[in-house]
C-alpha cells in the first residue's frame, strides 16, 4: 500500500484529545493503544445492521485499527460517538469515485470547525485531515487494495 502523509514542517501528529459532537473525549475510552498511545474510539453502523466500536490509531497517517474490523472494503458506514450515540457531523464530500464524505471529530471541547480531525466514512478509504485554526495542517490519503 502506498501511503501519502503530508504535514506542515514534516511533523508527526499524534492526537491525545478528540471530542465527539456532544463533547465526549473519545481518546482512551477503550484499552486499545498503538505504539503506547491511547486509541481513538468511534462507533460504526453498517448497512447490514451490524453496530460496534472501532479503535483507530491516534498517529495521523497510521491506518492500524482494532475492535470491529471485519468490514468489507468500500462499505459506507454511519459514524457516531460511542458514548452518547449521536452521529458525527458530515463536513464535506470527498471528490473521488468512492462516494465518501468527511466526518468531524473536534480537537477541543469548544467543538469548533477551526480545530478538527476529519475521517472518511467508507471502510478502507483511508482519507483524513487535521485542521488547526481553519487550516489543513496534515492530510493523509490511501486506499485498501480492494478499492484500487
Amino acid at each position: 500500500m502506498a501511503k501519502s502523509v503530508s504535514s506542515k514542517d514534516g511533523v508527526q501528529i499524534i492526537v491525545h484529545k478528540l471530542y465527539g459532537p456532544c463533547g465526549h473525549d473519545l481518546v482512551g475510552i477503550s484499552d486499545a493503544s498503538f505504539d503506547g498511545h491511547s486509541a481513538i474510539t468511534v462507533g460504526v453502523r453498517l448497512p447490514d445492521g451490524r453496530d460496534g466500536k472501532v479503535n483507530l490509531s491516534p498517529i495521523h497517517g497510521d491506518d492500524r485499527k482494532s475492535g470491529m474490523t471485519d468490514i468489507e472494503a468500500g462499505t459506507v458506514l454511519e459514524l457516531y460517538c460511542p458514548v452518547c450515540k449521536k452521529s458525527l457531523e458530515r463536513i464535506e464530500d470527498i471528490p473521488d469515485q468512492h462516494g465518501a464524505s468527511y466526518y468531524a471529530l473536534y480537537r477541543t471541547p469548544a467543538l469548533s470547525q477551526g480545530a478538527m480531525v476529519l475521517l472518511s466514512n467508507v471502510w478502507g478509504h483511508y482519507h483524513s485531515r487535521v485542521i488547526d485554526e481553519f487550516e489543513v495542517i496534515s492530510s493523509f490519503a490511501d486506499l485498501d487494495d480492494a478499492l484500487r
